[in-house]
């Protein structure tokens, strides 16, 4: 409430002014600080004034202030910006996971609007857009000096409508051009299944409200379908945007009995925030997989960046975004609304993946897999009158084990993760052998 009303006061003075109604308090000598900001917001009064008095047509005083804010805004990093009320309201409708449109993550990169990521089971992804595609046309408008949500207004519409956006990628020759069917889209952001016997999978695909509690009942559901308890997990966060900060902290405190998960630094006080695992509500400590890329953003690389520096998972894909910053969402009075990035975080260890991403303990780039059958090699038991040691069992351990789906087979990250956590297991199950 304390920064609505100091924005509110900063912009009324601004107004008062430019009428010229302002009196300060105290008279300021030549060489202060409080003499330079004076000049400065005279500046700005001068030409608000000079913009409503002299441009050639006559333009809202709403609309000037509101351009002013933007400006003022744009100017400080990409992440920050404001919302007039419409797009405010969408801004809203976006952590709760329904909304019509698109379904991607964006943002400025080099001041070039960029895919995060695709949202998986949405119009963008099944088109085929690409976590680092440059987004330079929606319709005929380019994206040159458009803010973030700007662009998300343009893409959002009634379900049903198509929106033309031209996009350019590395490997593309020339910008493409991808005509998309707006639809309604109702993000589940966790999705869970067995993957072997004892073996979970569970993709996260944003943090929303309700991230933490779909989890906790994802695992609790794999339990049972593996008689109780796990050999292993893998947490799949690839092309995971982000999303709020507290299912961040929660969820990784699912899987941290102790210790600081992430903590904040800020100008404000306010800014200044630790916040560290309970033992309560922990999950067994079974040997984990996290899979990232480089639509792996914010709320996800604090999880990873949390589990990794506690050596609780290991951290398998290819470096992550490196979005290292925090936003705040501060209603103003004409219900608009600013988002402000007022602090930075940083892992357990201290360190600020800003600009730099989550590095993977194992680097696992995508690649495509083709199965191929076994060649059927001569081998000993097709030797005539060969004897047997022992009887062949009936049935094997594989096929009692749940078979490995199509997508999950054609997933080579994903199959690195399950061989690295079905090896795990083997090593722990060895017994030392003593030296000679």
């Amino acid at each position: 409430m304390r920064r609505v009303l100091v924005f509110t006061l900063l912009t009324t003075l601004l107004i008062v002014t430019m009428l010229g109604a302002v009196s300060f308090g105290r008279v300021a000598t030549t060489d202060s600080p409080e003499t330079s900001d004076y000049q400065e917001l005279q500046l700005f009064t001068d030409v608000l004034s000079i913009v409503r008095r002299s441009y050639v047509e006559e333009v809202p005083l709403k609309d000037l202030v509101y351009g002013a804010i933007d400006g003022m805004l744009a100017s400080l990093d990409p992440h920050s910006g404001f919302m007039p009320p419409e797009i405010y309201k969408e801004m809203k409708i976006d952590t709760r996971g329904e909304f019509g449109g698109l379904g991607i993550e964006i943002s400025k990169r080099d001041g070039v609007l960029t895919i995060v990521a695709p949202i998986e089971d949405t119009p963008a992804s099944r088109a085929g857009l690409l976590s680092g595609d440059q987004i330079l046309k929606i319709e005929s408008e380019f994206t040159k000096d458009m803010e973030i949500m700007g662009a998300v207004h343009l893409m959002r519409g009634a379900p049903g409508t198509s929106v033309t956006i031209t996009i350019m990628r590395q490997d593309f020759e020339k910008p493409q051009e991808f005509t998309l069917e707006r639809e309604v889209i109702k993000v589940k952001s966790v999705k869970a299944k067995t993957l072997e016997k004892g073996f979970g999978y569970v993709r996260l695909t944003q943090f929303q409200e309700h991230s933490s509690a779909d989890l906790a009942k994802a695992l609790e559901q794999l339990r049972q379908e593996n008689g109780g308890s796990l050999s292993g997990l893998v947490l799949d966060m690839r092309n995971n945007p982000g999303g709020l900060l507290d299912q961040a902290v929660e969820i990784a405190d699912q899987f941290l009995a102790e210790g600081v998960i992430v903590f904040t630094k800020g100008r404000e006080a306010d800014a200044q925030m630790e916040f560290s695992a309970r033992r309560s509500g922990t999950e067994p400590a079974y040997p984990m997989v996290i899979l990232i890329n480089g639509g792996s953003a914010s709320a996800s690389e604090i999880v990873a960046g949390a589990l990794q520096d506690h050596a609780r998972a290991v951290i398998m894909g290819t470096r992550s975004f490196g979005k290292g910053s925090v936003q705040t969402i501060i209603p103003l009075s004409d219900e608009s609304g600013l988002r402000l990035t007022t602090a930075k975080y940083f892992t357990p260890k201290g360190t600020s993946i800003q600009a730099l991403g989550i590095v993977p303990d194992i680097e696992v780039l995508p690649a495509e897999i083709k199965e191929q059958k076994e060649r059927q090699n001569f081998r000993e038991k097709d030797l005539k009158n060969h004897f047997n040691t022992i009887e062949e069992p009936a049935t094997s351990p594989e096929k009692d084990a749940p078979s490995l789906d199509v997508a999950t087979r054609e997933d080579y990250q994903l199959m690195r993760a399950l061989d690295l956590l079905k090896g795990w297991i083997i090593f722990q199950g060895m017994k030392t052998v003593p030296a000679a």
